[in-house]
């Protein structure tokens, strides 16, 4: 049985952060969790923490193991919820949408979506399963994207903090990390007017930039250019704080965002007079422009999350005959291979055209006579009409 545990939509940071799993210890994470489910993938970002998962088990106790292989705290249970089946599904469909994003309709959730999809791959621990349902949910994600539009209203963390930046004159930037978010930041950056962008990364050579304002300095070097910047955007997956308030400078005003979970930022950074601090749910609430655009054309456009939901539901319904199907080819095979081993040894003694006739329709027989023989037992039983109609689906082809 699919299913899902989750964090609820309405907790808070520093509560989703005790459940954030690092993305370079997802796999194994994912090699750990697949000991006690049949399939695993996980979906760990700034704003949710997901865990999709096949299972014989459907009460608590799947959910306490868990726990226990995550070492979540048992006492944070409240914060999650348990869906099976259908309800997974429909979640996930709109998760990839970005129905649940906190940032309604934002666009890293379908890539976040992927790359979780790929580690589990590469991990092994999705099979057959939940190999379709995530390959479906990419694809309603693109096109649900691709029919909406919804792409000419760029919205994402990284688009509100620049933004945000911008409007309070702030035009000398750092960006700490060069992830997916991080990328995506440097992106709106250099899309507007800046003088100067220093991007801190642990391996200069992930950054491959052509513009004498981007300057790539090393990661443990950060400290030092502090002084050059008036706005930070630190986007690292890094399971500790990389910004202290001790590092930074008293003297001159800076904005610094954090939208990372865990969190980058040492909380006593917010102490200081001279820097305005933002973290991913205070850039979450100014999302509010255009939000009632984008709930209108998503709105719209849900009929594409309904296709692709019974797309889902109608193949795993066909699970359940797969076993039958497979008799059902092998019979047929049976049957073709005897007629084809009588015309090999008589084709030399007969005549051709009378053979292949006399055989086509010993072929034909065979299944046309065990249809007979089937629906007169079925009249016998007082059965017969649901019989009928299936035999007439089968062998009354219209000419």
């Amino acid at each position: 049985m699919i299913q899902l545990i989750a964090l609820k939509d309405d907790v808070k940071l520093e509560i989703r952060e005790k459940f954030s799993v690092i993305q370079k210890r997802c796999e194994n994470s994912l090699k750990n969790l697949s000991k006690i489910c049949d399939e695993v993938l996980i979906i760990s970002t700034c704003n949710r923490t997901e865990i999709y998962f096949s299972s014989k088990c459907e009460d608590s106790s799947i959910v306490e193991e868990i726990f226990e292989v995550l070492n979540w705290d048992k006492e944070l249970v409240e914060y999650i919820f348990h869906y099976k089946e259908k309800q997974v599904t429909k979640h996930l469909m709109k998760v990839v949408c970005g129905f649940e994003s906190l940032i309604l309709g934002e666009d890293q959730i379908l890539a976040q979506v992927k790359e979780a999809y790929e580690t589990a791959m590469k991990a092994k621990t999705i099979h057959k399963e939940l190999q379709k349902l995530f390959h479906l949910a990419v694809t309603c994600g693109k096109e649900f994207r691709t029919e909406s539009n919804l792409y000419k209203i760029p919205v994402s963390s990284s688009s509100i903090a620049v933004s945000e930046s911008r409007k309070k004159g702030m035009n000398r930037f750092m960006i700490l990390g060069f992830g997916e978010v991080g990328q995506l930041t440097a992106k709106y950056i250099m899309s507007g007017a800046f003088e100067v962008l220093y991007i801190a990364v642990r391996d200069p050579k992930v950054v491959n930039i052509e513009d004498g304002r981007v300057r790539v300095i090393p990661f443990e070097e950060k400290i030092k250019y502090y002084e050059e910047v008036n706005c930070i955007i630190s986007c690292t997956s890094a399971p500790h704080i990389v910004i202290k308030k001790d590092d930074l400078p008293n003297n001159r005003r800076m904005i610094l965002f954090d939208l990372a979970v865990p969190r980058d930022l040492d909380k006593d950074v917010s102490t200081l007079g001279n820097v305005q601090v933002y973290d991913i749910d205070t850039v979450s609430r100014m999302d509010d422009n255009n939000r009632k655009l984008r709930k209108n054309i998503m709105k719209e456009n849900k009929f594409i999350l309904d296709k692709y939901i019974k797309e889902f539901e109608e193949w795993q319904s066909l699970q359940s005959i797969s076993q039958e199907i497979i008799k059902l080819k092998q019979s047929g095979e049976r049957v073709y291979k005897d007629r084809y081993k009588t015309f090999k040894n008589k084709r030399g003694t007969k005549d051709t055209d009378k053979l292949a006739e006399m055989l086509l329709k010993s072929t034909s027989d065979a299944f046309i006579n065990r249809a007979i023989d089937v629906l007169k037992e079925e009249q016998l039983k007082g059965s017969v009409n649901e019989c009928m109609r299936i035999i007439q689906k089968i062998f009354y082809v219209a000419e």
